[in-house]
Order: C-alpha cells, then structure tokens, then sequence
C-alpha cells in the first residue's frame, strides 16, 4: 500500500491513540488460547508478547487484586445529599516509609491539613484553622502556580500504607465530611421547614387551599436545590484525594534521599521577612561615591 501523500496524512489525538492501542492488544491477545485463566506468570509473558513491560502488568494486577468496589452506604441522607465519607485507593511502586513522607509533604504543602496522629502505616490529618489557615489561604491567591485547596471542607483525612510484595505497597485515602453534610441537611430541613409551616399559618387563617398549600412545594423545591449542591463538594473532595495518590505514585518510585528537601514553614517565612526587615540600614544613609 503506497503512503499517502503529505497533505492528506492525518494526526491522531491522545483519545484516538489510546482507543487505537487498546484494539490492537485486544487483537493480538484474541490470538492466544486462554481457556479457564492465567497465571500471573503467563499474563507477563502475554505482556511481552504485546510490547507491555513487566512492572506495568505486576502493578496493574496488584491494583486487580486489592480493588475494591466503591458503592454509595445505603440510607436516605446518603441517597439524598451523597455520602459523608469518600476514598481513594492506589497500587504504588515504592517502599511504605517513602510514600508516607511523600503524602506528608503533599499535604502540609498542598492542603489546609495538620498531621494529627502518625504511626507507621498510618497517618491522620485533621482541618487547619485559625490565623495560620487565614494567612496560607492569602498567600495562595497571589499565586496562581499552584491549584486551589481541594480538602478545605473535610472533618479528617485517614491514610493506610500496607505492603503488597517487595518493591509495592497499597495506598489508601478516606475524607470524612460529616460537618460539612450536616450543614447542607441543616439548610434544606430549615427551608422544608419553613414552607410548612407557613402552609399551616395560612390554612389556620382560613385562607384558599391554592394559596395556603403554596409555601409548602416552594420550601420543598429550596430544600432539594439545596440537597444537590453537595455532590460536588464531595467530588472534589474526591478528586483532591486522587491528587494525593498521582503525587505519591511518582515520588514512591524515587529513594527517599532523592526527595526533595522540606520547605520552610510559614512562620520561618515571616520571621526570616522581620529579621531581614530589622537588619536592612535606614533609609536616609547612602553610601558615598568614591571619587576619582
């Protein structure tokens, strides 16, 4: 088949190209007899028969095998608002103690969290507050570098660092949000609230059915707006937590001399701005130019 000619050759997106190498595997392993299973064994050798390294096929198998399915705790607030707890999990190349130090820089970094316990394995975060919280928040709005707090509005953060096989670990990230959920149940109750009752002060004045049942769908209708708007904080709590795991899955794969040193705090910030400040001559004395 001749090329085509320059004009008419076509580039492929990132979309086309995975779903393009996707097929092309699926055809090249249609080829091979794989009957009742495989051994873990045989799927890395089907991997190099495809061109997929070995680390990649372990590491994937090992996110098989300790994935979990997430499905949504049954009961009406969880139907209603979402859930008040959400996780994310992940298979990381590393050892443990690197990964953890990975999360901890992330998160004193990235997040408006406080360590509040660590042991080995795991890791507990609760919400930063007061002037320090105040103060990271203004200094994150002059710098458009770095993305937004995304765990600003999580109770805790509980992280779990267990070891799969040498050379692997399995990553574990919950966010509970019941504060959080429980004021957005406080508005819509208030708002149902409020419309029943000025149903039943208009029906005890004697008033038309029309005009007296109208508060009570208007309140209903305020209270399921309010109902949805949780969601999305709860996704990008999600989100936030998925973040956590890209950072630690690329640092857990370096040793940890090789992280990059801890920056200073913001309080070492201030005070190092003060002595600078106190140190610097006055303003009135020049130094005087040497002549010729």
């Amino acid at each position: 088949m001749s090329e085509l000619p320059p004009e008419r050759v076509e580039r492929i997106d990132r979309a086309q190209l995975e779903r393009i190498l996707q097929r092309a595997t699926e055809l090249q392993a249609g080829e091979h007899e794989i009957g009742e299973g495989l051994t873990q064994q045989e799927v890395i050798d089907l991997g190099k028969d495809v061109g997929i390294p070995a680390v990649y096929l372990r590491q994937a198998m090992l996110e098989q095998r300790s994935r979990s399915e997430v499905r949504t705790p049954a009961g009406v607030l969880n139907q209603v608002f979402g859930p008040a707890e959400v996780g994310a999990v992940r298979v990381a190349r590393g050892e443990p103690a690197t990964v953890e130090q990975a999360l901890l820089r992330w998160m004193e970094k990235n997040e408006l969290l406080v360590v509040l316990r660590h042991q080995p394995g795991r890791i507990s975060w609760e919400r930063l507050g007061g002037m320090q919280a105040a103060l990271r928040r203004g200094m994150a709005t002059f710098d458009s570098s770095r993305a937004r707090f995304m765990l600003d509005k999580v109770d805790q953060v509980h992280a779990t660092v267990t070891t799969l096989e040498p050379g692997y670990c399995h990553v574990s990230l919950s966010a509970t949000l019941r504060e959080t959920r429980g004021g957005y149940v406080g508005g819509a109750a208030t708002l149902a609230g409020v419309g029943a009752v000025g149903s039943a002060v208009l029906f005890a004045l004697s008033a038309l059915p029309l005009v007296a049942l109208a508060p009570l769908p208007v309140g209903l209708g305020l209270a399921w707006t309010v109902s949805r708007h949780f969601r999305p904080v709860a996704g990008r709590v999600q989100l936030g937590l998925e973040r956590a795991l890209d950072h630690a899955e690329g640092a857990g794969e370096r040793p940890s001399h090789q992280l990059p040193p801890r920056g200073p705090r913001l309080i070492e910030l201030l005070a190092g701005e003060v002595r600078r400040a106190l140190a610097a001559p006055p303003g009135g004395a020049r130094e005087k130019r040497r002549t010729p």
